[in-house]
């Protein structure tokens, strides 16, 4: 149980925190104030589309400013690659099989204490604006405007305390807008403020803002070296994930060709889905917008009808991977483009200076790379997220971090920047260690992952697994029973399973004893793994053999 009793919450710190210190004279004291903090979270944005960790495929210039005026970490990752299990370990600070959104089917337990709930009981003034992805009135926030579900990228639908409202725009803009409007016109002041500003891009199904389509569109862009991955070197997982660039990406939803253009090539879908999908959004267009679109995705329908009666299986995969890109990074510059307003307010009403600012992605996502669009592994595209802070006066600029940090550590280190005690029931540790620069107290060397959601979407097995900087052990367990282990220095690109190979016998040992020890300090286990898999039988998801 959490040590936290709301009814006493309130006396047990002052709404106001100070830090006293002396001046050059030694007498005058100032008051310190405690800090804002606006958390900025994208859905899908791979940090390999962000310049500061790499530039091969976009530039992010105002993302990159969070790192140039703090810190980067590499080695930042998440406890459950999908994207509403990540939503409630950011929340709660725990792991999924505590907070119970395990998947995006189960529900979340609402008994959980959150952090914005703690942070407003203690003075904070707290907003969400953008996509939650699950639940209609989030605990703990004085205003709110939030997609329902996914959201859409076009004439969105809102739900907020007063009722749900659609507003006319591009999604990404829509809510930069509702976050600026807030922080000019409604905050108080007079308090410091928890602000939430969470976009849906660059998630599925991709649909970029007018005026980058054009741009973007007649990009061409590097492929990965794994984009002709054949998984020859891991184990049945990898094979059998319904992932593909190739067989599992839609031609209409994703690739954005015209459903009667491709009935017209004879191309058949994995099911009616994608043409669904497709004309649901072309759907929500004004006829200004549906105007724009045709304008530019006409042409490429038409060049793909010729190209689509010569295309081979390679020409088809590598056509598909442009066509994602094009839209994935297009989606991105929007992004981009509104993080950079929102950090020019901070700059100009002078709330910078006291400002904590974070960007990260709910999870990795893979951008061709083993031949996958996606999330949900632990192998690092999906596992990995993007994790930028920014703090003046506390973080060194420039700085870089690759100590093993996750999701599940931004409430502590949220409340702990507030000044505010950490209930003893979350898991996470807080990152201030790293952010002041004193690392000879972070003690972490390893962190620990689990995804649930099989069967299901994607068909990615079950697994959990422990990750250090050296190695990343894993076991995929209910319908099979296989081990992996891969050597992250060696192999960065995970091609090559070495769990049988004697030659790591001590680290595969050392490992196993580990993943072991770190099951039970979080409080997981196999018997939890029973329950979970009998939920799913008991909902028809799974058939008793």
């Amino acid at each position: 149980m959490s040590k936290y009793n709301f009814s006493r919450l309130g006396s047990m710190f002052p709404i106001l925190l100070l830090s006293l210190f002396v001046s050059c004279s030694g007498q005058q004291k100032v008051e310190k104030k405690r800090p804002n903090i606006v958390f900025i979270m994208s859905d899908d944005h791979a940090y390999q589309a962000i310049s500061a960790y790499n530039n091969k495929l976009i530039e992010t210039p105002n993302i990159d400013r969070i790192a140039h005026e703090g810190m980067l970490f590499t080695n930042a990752s998440v406890t459950n690659s999908i994207c509403a299990p990540s939503r409630a370990t950011i929340l709660t600070g725990k792991h999924a099989h505590l907070h119970g959104k395990v998947d995006n089917v189960f529900p979340f337990d609402t008994t959980n204490i959150t952090f914005p709930q703690i942070m407003h009981e203690q003075g904070y003034q707290t907003a969400m604006f953008g996509k939650l992805h699950f639940g209609n009135n989030p605990k703990g926030f004085d205003e709110f405007m939030i997609l329902p579900d996914q959201g859409d990228y076009y004439n969105p639908e809102f739900i907020s305390k007063r009722g749900d409202t659609t507003i006319t725009g591009y999604v990404t803009d829509i809510i930069t807008d509702l976050t600026l409007d807030w922080l000019e016109s409604k905050r108080q002041k007079d308090q410091p403020f928890l602000l939430f500003y969470l976009h849906k891009a660059p998630h599925r199904e991709w649909y970029p803002a007018p005026r980058h389509y054009r741009e973007f569109t007649k990009r061409t862009f590097p492929e990965p070296a794994t984009l002709f991955d054949d998984y020859a070197g891991r184990g049945t997982a990898a094979g059998e994930a319904e992932m593909s660039l190739l067989h599992h990406m839609t031609i209409s939803a994703d690739n954005k060709i015209y459903p009667d253009v491709a009935h017209e090539l004879g191309i058949e879908e994995p099911s009616d889905w994608g043409f669904k999908i497709f004309k649901s959004k072309y759907g929500r267009f004004t006829e200004e917008q549906k105007k724009q679109w045709d304008e530019v995705y006409g042409p490429i329908n038409e060049e793909f009808k010729k190209l689509y009666p010569s295309m081979n299986d390679s020409d088809l995969l590598r056509w598909k991977y442009q066509r994602y890109m094009q839209d994935y990074l297009g989606c991105i510059a929007s992004v981009d483009e509104n993080v950079g307003r929102v950090l020019d307010y901070l700059e100009q009403s002078g709330l910078k200076e006291n400002t904590i600012v974070v960007y990260t992605s709910d999870q990795g996502f893979y951008l061709g790379e083993h031949g996958w669009f996606d999330k949900r592994f632990i192998y690092d595209e999906s596992f990995k997220t993007p994790l930028l802070m920014r703090w003046p006066g506390k973080i060194k600029p420039g700085s870089v971090s690759d100590e093993m940090v996750q999701n599940l550590d931004f409430a502590p280190t949220f409340l702990e920047a507030a000044g505010v005690e950490i209930p003893d029931d979350m898991q996470g540790e807080s990152l201030m260690p790293l952010l002041v620069g004193t690392p000879e107290k972070w003690t972490r060397d390893a962190v620990y992952y689990h995804y649930y959601e099989y069967p299901g979407f994607h068909a990615v097995k079950r697994h959990y697994g422990i990750v250090t900087k050296e190695y990343k052990l894993i076991h995929f367990y209910y319908d099979i029973d296989e081990w992996e282990l891969y050597d992250r220095k060696k192999d960065p690109n995970e091609l090559n399973n070495v769990y049988d190979d004697p030659a790591y016998k001590d680290v595969v040992f050392e490992l196993t004893q580990k993943l072991y020890r770190i099951r039970q300090k979080y409080g997981d286990s196999d018997s939890l793994d029973r329950q979970f898999i009998q939920k799913y039988k008991e909902r028809g998801i799974i058939k008793d053999r």
